[in-house]
């Protein structure tokens, strides 16, 4: 009898250890990202812990571009997904149910030419005879040829656009003459000069204040995991004021990730062309679409702020301000929140580079964004 009590004893034992076991486990997120400086945030929750204080187990998954991340995404692979504004919202106007729950970086793309070429690759309508190299569903493509459209230049007839896997073969179609220019993001940009390459335009003068990679996840994981994506986005804005306040440190996390010179990544993140906040930011996303639209990057009667969700970001964000009221970041933050992330404002508030645009009126190009 007396040892039946103790095994039995010993067996109730186990039960709550292992029950405590799961019930204090760590919640997984699997999130791919992309290999550049403009994905800091990620490494630097992951490396201070930002994220392990959430009591979330995230796990970074690397993919070399935009469209295959987002296939992974839709297909289960992933949790969430920080690709660039395009792929998501090509997605979307084939009927992708995904949504955008904040942002990741802003900007940040650039032209690049051999020194030979860079005088006649000075201005947008100069690429109209050339050979454009581009990285698939990438942000900077899409807002090239928006910026080409609202010139009067038929990027699909006037412009030979080449859709390639990544920066890097871009950078080497650039070099070995096989095109006259290329379109890539930093810090490949800086890393382009350091090889003797120009860059001649950069995506902020074609279209101010563009976003580029956005948080997106799948639009049940909204409804089924909400409490997760208030804590992933609490960490990662954390993260978003440790880079601003830490450089030193900021720089060591982000070299366990990418195998770059130090000042390299130095210039890329603290002194390049990139907008490091973390919002949704609605207007931003809204202009990009119709600039899209517009352009005939994409076909959809859809309003696109009915795939986007601020709720988790604004959640987050309240929480920081509220454990530091005295905090000038989080007080900017809310702000800009305020001023940009209001999914009630009327659509025509909100303009494209030229104008306001219902829907496009010509057949979207054969992406290859939406093959699983």
């Amino acid at each position: 009898m007396k040892t039946k009590f103790v095994l039995s004893t010993l067996a109730a034992l186990a039960a709550g250890l292992q029950f405590a076991a799961v019930v204090h486990a760590d919640e997984v997120v699997r999130v791919g990202h992309l290999p550049v400086t403009g994905h800091a945030k990620f490494f630097i929750a992951k490396e201070e812990g930002f994220f392990k204080e959430e009591g979330l187990d995230v796990q970074l998954v690397e993919f070399a571009n935009s469209a295959d991340g987002l296939a992974a995404l839709r297909g289960g692979k992933l949790d969430l997904g920080a690709f660039g504004t395009t792929a998501p919202l090509l997605h979307i106007s084939k009927g992708a149910e995904i949504r955008i729950i904040g942002g990741v970086m802003g900007e940040d793309a650039a032209i690049i030419t051999t020194p030979e070429n860079a005088a006649s690759v000075q201005k947008i309508t100069d690429l109209k005879g050339k050979k454009l190299a581009t990285v698939r569903l990438a942000t900077g493509d899409a807002v090239v040829r928006g910026a080409l459209d609202a010139a009067g230049v038929d990027w699909k007839k006037d412009v030979q656009i080449f859709e390639l896997k990544n920066p890097p073969a871009v950078l080497e179609a650039v070099k070995s003459g096989q095109v006259d220019a290329g379109l890539i993001w930093g810090p490949f940009d800086f890393k382009a000069e350091e090889q003797g390459l120009k860059v001649t335009i950069r995506s902020h003068a074609l279209q101010p204040g563009h976003p580029c990679c956005r948080l997106t996840i799948n639009a049940k994981d909204a409804e089924t995991r909400p409490e997760v994506w208030t804590k992933f986005i609490h960490a990662f804005l954390k993260a978003e004021k440790f880079a601003q306040d830490n450089h030193e440190k900021t720089l060591d996390d982000i070299q366990k990730y990418l195998k770059l010179d130090r000042a390299l990544i130095e210039k890329a993140y603290y002194d390049g062309y990139l907008d490091q906040a973390s919002d949704p930011n609605v207007d931003g996303v809204v202009s990009f679409w119709k600039t899209m639209l517009k352009s005939g990057f994409a076909e959809s009667n859809l309003d696109i702020r009915s795939f986007i969700t601020t709720k988790f970001y604004e959640q987050a964000l309240n929480q920081l301000a509220k454990e530091q009221p005295n905090e000038p970041f989080w007080q900017q933050r809310l702000k800009t929140f305020t001023d940009r992330d209001n999914l009630a404002k009327p659509l025509a508030a909100t303009k494209a580079d030229d104008g306001w645009v219902k829907v496009a009126a010509t057949k979207a190009p054969q992406a290859e964004c939406c093959h699983q």
